[in-house]
């Protein structure tokens, strides 16, 4: 949300009282379906500084907000609404469940850079990525897988974005690379153990690599946030490599006596060979709730 200018050089909050907030979702104007920023300008324009019926998604709730836009100096037509209409980032796939064509991924959900809050997802693709540096994390500072999904395959639909991660369906799974002969049980929380475990991530564009840690802490009963476990990277190559626990590793597949037991969610900025995995368990039953 942003004051603005009006052509009589008078300051201007238009969605003022509206009831609408920050990290709301707008689905229709006048009736019309808006999928794009370019859209919402293009329908805002066509008013003519009328008053316009906004509906908007808040809180998994649709409810409905009058606005008139203001006119501006260059003839154009504002609300005084920053709008975005698309986010992407590159993350860690965590599982593939055969017997429902779903996928967990990140085991964290996907915020709003500026409110902090979940993002109310209408759809979102889920493609390949290319790796293309590795900064390595220092305390203080967290690493970062950098990549790209240019010219990357499509895999599937995005449908859940979800603070346990996000979930979705898979089309193509040629395009996941994955070894179908290795499935593997899900541990029960019970099974979970302090003590030695890996984790599997790719960093470097070819197939993923199993990493020694260390799972040092479990809360058995915390079903309200994704700290499941405290764990803490063993495996010198991965230290060599990426100082611990990096940005884009979130994802990575916890592994301990031959089953899946949880993923990576956190790392401990001030010692990034420290962090945090949510229980398999958590992010299974997210993924069984996928429309």
């Amino acid at each position: 949300m942003s004051e603005i200018e009006g052509e009589d050089n008078k300051k201007y909050k238009p969605y003022e009282n509206s009831g609408i907030e920050e990290g709301d979702r707008i689905i229709k104007v006048n009736n019309t379906q808006i999928d794009s920023t370019d859209e919402l300008i293009e329908t805002v324009n066509m008013s003519g500084g009328k008053e316009i019926k906004v509906e908007y998604v808040h809180e998994q709730e649709t409810k409905e907000c009058s606005i008139t836009p203001v006119k501006m100096n260059d003839d154009e037509y504002k609300l005084g609404l920053w709008v975005r209409d698309s986010a992407a980032g590159v993350g860690t796939v965590t599982f593939y469940e055969p017997s429902t064509k779903t996928f967990g991924a990140l085991g964290h959900g996907i915020s709003d850079i500026d409110t902090g809050e979940l993002i109310d997802i209408a759809s979102g693709e889920f493609v390949t990525t290319r790796i293309l540096s590795i900064t390595k994390g220092e305390s203080g500072t967290p690493g970062k897988i950098q990549g790209t999904i240019e010219n990357q395959e499509n895999i599937g639909l995005i449908s859940k974005n979800t603070r346990f991660g996000i979930y979705g369906t898979v089309d193509n799974l040629s395009g996941l690379n994955i070894d179908t002969s290795k499935e593997m049980e899900v541990a029960t929380r019970d099974e979970i153990k302090t003590g030695k475990a890996t984790i599997l991530c790719s960093l470097d564009n070819d197939t993923p690599q199993e990493y020694e840690i260390e799972i040092e802490k479990i809360f058995k009963n915390n079903n309200y946030d994704n700290k499941s476990m405290e764990i803490r990277v063993t495996d010198e190559r991965l230290l060599e490599k990426t100082g611990g626990i990096i940005q884009g590793m979130s994802g990575s597949p916890i592994i301990q006596n031959g089953k899946f037991v949880g993923a990576v969610t956190h790392v401990l900025v001030d010692n990034p060979e420290e962090g945090y995995g949510v229980f398999a368990d958590i992010m299974l039953k997210q993924s069984r709730e996928v429309e």
